[in-house]
């Protein structure tokens, strides 16, 4: 091969090494990003709609569990509120055969379309009374959360117990109970 021709295929080879590199850089390169992003994008939309789907699938009983949550909130009265979870205490601690040492309470403006009011309720009683309140706590409709117990003995060998409980109770402000 004469000089001339092989430094031009050199030549040549070099420029389209130089040129699929720079083509490599400015266009394949965030194409393949674009693509990778486009990808993910397309599943992220895909799970969205299944995940619509789904619920527009189960919207009767979402709506119906909603409107029993509702249903089931504090009143917005303050004072109507208070009475009513000083009522379930002392219906479930009656039912347990609990005995309430002591009860304080506190309101708590979040948000405005909620409010919550935080209850600190002190009992005694035995193991199977302590089982049996929390119980009828937990199974009551009305809109109360248990947010921490704590129980401890005041015996040595465990038969009394004392139990603190903080409670709280939601009510919706913004929007009225049908």
């Amino acid at each position: 091969m004469k000089l001339k021709n092989r430094q031009q295929l050199l030549t040549f080879a070099a420029v389209a090494l130089v040129a699929f590199f720079a083509a490599d850089k400015v266009i394949f390169g965030p194409l393949g990003a674009a693509w990778t992003a486009r990808s993910k994008r397309i599943t992220e939309l895909r799970k969205k709609v299944f995940d619509g789907k789904a619920l527009t699938r189960r919207e009767d009983s979402l709506r119906s569990r909603w409107d029993t949550m509702r249903k089931n909130t504090l009143p917005n009265n303050e004072s109507a509120a208070e009475q009513q979870v000083l009522q379930a205490l002392d219906r479930w601690a009656r039912d347990s055969s609990l005995t309430i040492t002591s009860f304080g309470q506190q309101w708590k403006h979040d948000n405005d379309d909620y409010m919550t009011l935080l209850c600190r309720v002190e009992a005694s009683g035995s193991l199977e009374r302590v089982r049996h309140f929390l119980y009828e706590l937990e199974k009551d409709p009305m809109a109360l959360r248990l947010e921490s117990l704590e129980i401890s003995s005041r015996d040595t060998e465990g038969q009394q117990l004392s139990v603190g409980l903080q409670i709280s109770g939601l009510v919706l402000v913004a929007s009225q109970k049908p």
